[in-house]
């Protein structure tokens, strides 16, 4: 029996040593959505041999994890890595951002893969009541707007002081701070008309609200995608087909509905990323 049980326990040794996957995010709602459907989509593919980095904090946390090797993929945006990792400049060509963080990020050994299908970028919106037009040059040349931003927004090098430049928006006074989860209850209850809020947030898909266009393409590209180890890509052949079959599976409008479905209806990010692959066919 002894000689059972000491077998017994160096197996089980044996098996948590064996080789996973491992799948980060960062620290707010659609990174753990994004981080449990890469999670998991590769344990269907690859039949387990996942563990799961997730809430791990911001970006500069995350890129450090993947350079020491303590996660292998997770997702990111291409204007975050552009600007904040990398510091280059903001540019306002999809592709050649894209083209420029591949190259930067070649230095660690870190590929990107094609883009996940949205951007999370940030969105100038108003009530459909006052809407009555559908780009932010229309509504520069509509009357003054009371908006309701972030504090970053409002000082940031891509926020407000370029927007004004770009666009000639008129404001009715200082611009309302406030914290992002209150950017839509403002906008509700009147006390702004317009909020620069980010265009994957969940109550975009469920009030009624109309997201401007920046049709003079101001605000730079902030596609999603998977960062992944070129080292786990060889030690696992099989992980970079299962990941490139999620590029171009996640719309903006599906993106908004899943954190919705976390933020809003406080359902488990568990279940809202199976019910995605499931009906991605996945």
């Amino acid at each position: 029996m002894v000689r059972l049980i000491a077998a017994f326990a160096l197996l089980l040794a044996g098996c948590s040593h064996e080789p996973r996957i491992r799948v980060g995010s960062k620290n707010f709602s659609e990174q753990l959505v994004l981080g449990e459907i890469v999670a998991q989509h590769l344990e269907n593919r690859l039949h387990g041999h996942v563990s799961r980095k997730l809430d791990l904090g911001g970006t500069l946390l995350a890129q450090q994890a993947m350079i020491a090797g303590d996660i292998d993929v997770y997702p990111e945006y291409t204007g975050t890595a552009l600007t904040a990792v990398l510091k280059h400049k903001p540019l306002k060509d999809p592709a050649q951002v894209l083209t420029e963080v591949r190259r930067g990020y070649a230095r660690w050994h870190l590929e990107w893969l094609d883009p996940l299908g949205f951007e999370n970028t940030f969105a100038m919106a108003v009530r459909n009541e006052d809407a009555g037009m559908s780009t932010l040059t229309e509504a520069a040349a509509a009357h003054p707007w009371k908006l309701g931003a972030g504090y970053e927004f409002a000082h940031r090098e891509d926020g407000l002081p370029g927007l004004m430049k770009t666009y000639g928006l008129r404001l009715a006074g200082t611009p309302k701070t406030m914290d992002l989860g209150l950017l839509y209850q403002a906008l509700s209850k009147r006390q702004v008309d317009m909020v620069a809020g980010n265009s994957t947030d969940g109550m975009l898909s469920v009030l009624p609200i109309t997201v401007l266009q920046d049709d003079r393409h101001y605000f730079p590209p902030y596609e999603g995608a998977l960062v992944v180890r070129e080292e786990a890509e060889r030690q696992f052949p099989a992980l970079r087909p299962a990941l490139a079959e999620l590029s171009g599976k996640i719309s903006s409008e599906t993106m908004r509905r899943l954190n919705y479905e976390l933020d809003g209806k406080h359902r488990p990010a568990r279940e809202i990323a199976r019910e995605f692959l499931r009906s991605a066919g996945l």
